[in-house]
C-alpha cells in the first residue's frame, strides 16, 4: 500500500474528520477510536526508554510496522509488544527507511537528542508526519530547521512535551495572557535535574583506564586488562555503536557512561538538564508570557569540561518588550536549586516543590508546583487566592478512553491533526510552537558552554533571534559557540544547507 493511497483512504473514512477541537473552557472534545486509525502505518525510531511508552501510545491510533533501537537488546524486547504486527526490525535508522519510506505514513523519533533532527528531517522530506521527543533538537539552528520543514512539506508534527495538552496547563495559559495575575514582571523556572552524572572528566577509554590500574594496581594490571577489554567488548556486542553516534564525532565505547541513559549529561548527544526539562517546566511559561526572541543570555555553572555538562548551572534571559508586555528576565535553576525563599513567602507559599515555575505579575503571582502546570496556583501577595477571570476561552485538545493518560491525549492530537489535515491542531508542532519553544531554551546552553569556571559568571551571549546569530560572536573567548547554533554533522551524514535562514526571515 503507498503512502498516498493510505493517506487517501485514511482520511476519507476518518469518523472525525472536521469535529474541529477549538473549543471554548468547558465543552468537552470526545473521539471514540476510529477504525480509520488503523490505517496509519507508523515506524518507531528509538523504542527503548521514553521511546517505549512512545511508540506503544501511537500503536493505540495506528499500527506499527517498523522498529529500530540501536540496542538490539532493547529492539527484540520491544518487537515482543507487536507480534500481531510483525514490525521489520532494523538497528540503523537508514535501512529503515531505504526499506520501508513508502510503507509507513509517520514516525516517532525517541533516540537521544543528538539524531532527533537528521531522523526527523529524512521522514519530513519525504512527506511523513514526525512525533518527536524533547527537546526537539540538540541545537538551536536544528530547531529551526525541522520547523521549516514541517511547514514546508505541510506535516503534521508534534513534540514530546506531553504537558502541552492538559487542561490546567492550557487554561493557566490563558488566564495569564488574558492578565489575571496583571503586567507580567519576571519568571522564574528550576528543576531537580540532572538526575543522571555530569561533571568534568567523566569520560573513560582503555588507554586511560590501563595507566589508572598500573599505578594503583601494578602487580594485577595486565590481568585487570585483560579482563576489562572483555567487559567492553561484551557490552558492545549488543549495540550497533556507530549507529548510536551518528552525527556525532567519534569516541571510544565505554559501558554504562554514554549508552544508554548517561548520554543527557554529554555535550555531544544531549543537552543537559535545560535540554531534558524546560520544555516541559518553561512551557506553561512561554505560552503564557510569549518567550520568544530574547536578546541576551548569562550562566553561571559548577564548572565544566566542553565535553560533559556542569553538575548544576544558573542561568539568566533577558527578553525585550513586546505589545503584551514590558521587558522581562527569565531565571533558570537547576540541580534542585530554587529562587530566594522570599519569594515564595511574599505569596505565601509553603514548602515549594524541587521543580515547578512561577511568574510574577504586577497583581499576584501564578504558580505550578510541578513540571507540567498539571496544578497551579493564582496568589496575591500575602497568599490569598486570585480569581481567575470569566468567560477566558482556550483551545481544548481532544480526548477518548485512553486520554487520561496525557502522555497519550499528545499522540491522539497528533493522529487528529493527521486526520483533519491540519498540522495547527497540534499545540506543540514544529513551526509555531516547538521549534521557538526548542530555540529559546537552548540559547541558555550557550551561556552554560561560555561558563565553564566553577561559581564564575560566563560570558554574555547577545542574540538576535530572527537571524540565529550571536551578535558578538567575534568578542567572546569561548571558542565552539558558533556549533551549537549551527551543528555541523560528521561521519559522512547528510549536512544542513543553513541558507534556508533566510527563507525564515
Amino acid at each position: 500500500m503507498s503512502f498516498q493511497t493510505s493517506r487517501r483512504d485514511f482520511l476519507k473514512t476518518s469518523t472525525i474528520a472536521g469535529a474541529g477541537f477549538l473549543v471554548a473552557a468547558g465543552s468537552t472534545a470526545k473521539v471514540s477510536r476510529a477504525s480509520a486509525l488503523e490505517g496509519l502505518a507508523i515506524a518507531g525510531i528509538g523504542v527503548g526508554g521514553k521511546g517505549s511508552s512512545d511508540i506503544d501510545q501511537a500503536a493505540l491510533y495506528g499500527k506499527v510496522v517498523a522498529l529500530c533501537d540501536t540496542d538490539k537488546n532493547t529492539l527484540q524486547g520491544k518487537a515482543q509488544n507487536f507480534k500481531d504486527s510483525n514490525p521489520k526490525l532494523y538497528t540503523d535508522y537508514r535501512e529503515l527507511f531505504a526499506e520501508m519510506m513508502d510503507k509507513i505514513d509517520a514516525v516517532t523519533v525517541s533516540t537521544p537528542d543528538h539524531m532527533h533532527t537528521i531522523i526527523t528531517a529524512t521522514a519530513i522530506k519525504a512527506g511523513k508526519h514526525a512525533y518527536t521527543q524533547k527537546p526537539l533538537t540538540r541545537t538551536i539552528g536544528e530547531a529551526r530547521y525541522l520547523g521549516y520543514l514541517a511547514k514546508k512539506y505541510g506535516v503534521c508534527t508534534q513534540m514530546g512535551n506531553q504537558g502541552s495538552t492538559l487542561d490546567a496547563m492550557r487554561r493557566c495559559v490563558a488566564q495569564i495572557k488574558a492578565g489575571v495575575i496583571g503586567e507580567i514582571q519576571a519568571v522564574h523556572i528550576w528543576t531537580n535535574r540532572p538526575i543522571w552524572a555530569q561533571g568534568p572528566n567523566r569520560d573513560q577509554t582503555l588507554a586511560k583506564y590501563a595507566e589508572q590500574v598500573k599505578k594503583e594496581e601494578p602487580d594485577d594490571a595486565e590481568e585487570l586488562i585483560e579482563d576489562m577489554k572483555e567487559q567492553v567488548a561484551k557490552a558492545k556486542e549488543k549495540i550497533d555503536w556507530d549507529c548510536w553516534l551518528g552525527v556525532a564525532p567519534k569516541r571510544e565505547f565505554w559501558p554504562g557512561i554514554y549508552h544508554d541513559f548517561q548520554w543527557r549529561g554529554w555535550w555531544d548527544f544531549g543537552s543537559g538538564s535545560l535540554g531534558d526539562m524546560a520544555c516541559h517546566t518553561a512551557n506553561m511559561p512561554y505560552g503564557a508570557c510569549d518567550l520568544k526572541f530574547p536578546t541576551e543570555v548569562v550562566a553561571e555553572s559548577s564548572g565544566h569540561d566542553f565535553n560533559s555538562f556542569p553538575a548544576s548551572s544558573k542561568i539568566w534571559f533577558q527578553f525585550p518588550a513586546t505589545e503584551n508586555r514590558g521587558a522581562i528576565e527569565v531565571t533558570w535553576f537547576d540541580a534542585k536549586t530554587k529562587p530566594d525563599a522570599a519569594l515564595f513567602e511574599k505569596y505565601g507559599i509553603e514548602k515549594p516543590t524541587d521543580s515547578g515555575a512561577i511568574i510574577i505579575g504586577s497583581k499576584g503571582c501564578a504558580y505550578s508546583p510541578d513540571d507540567y502546570a498539571n496544578r497551579y496556583e493564582l496568589r496575591a501577595v500575602g497568599g490569598d487566592a486570585l480569581k481567575e477571570i470569566d468567560g477566558v476561552e482556550w483551545r481544548k485538545a481532544p480526548e477518548d478512553e485512553h486520554s487520561g493518560n496525557f502522555d497519550a491525549r499528545n499522540k491522539l492530537e497528533w493522529v487528529t491533526a493527521i486526520k483533519e489535515n491540519k498540522p495547527e491542531l497540534c499545540w506543540s508542532n514544529f513551526p509555531n510552537f516547538a521549534g521557538p519553544l526548542t530555540e529559546t531554551i537552548l540559547l541558555g546552553n550557550l551561556a552554560v558552554w561560555t561558563a565553564p569556571e566553577a561559581g564564575k559568571r560566563g560570558e554574555t551571549i547577545k542574540w538576535d533571534a530572527k537571524k540565529l546569530e550571536v551578535t558578538n560572536l567575534a568578542d567572546l573567548k569561548t571558542p565552539g559557540v558558533a556549533e551549537l547554533v549551527r551543528p555541523e554533522y560528521k561521519n559522512d551524514y547528510e549536512k544542513i544547507d543553513w541558507s534556508f535562514i533566510d527563507e525564515t526571515l
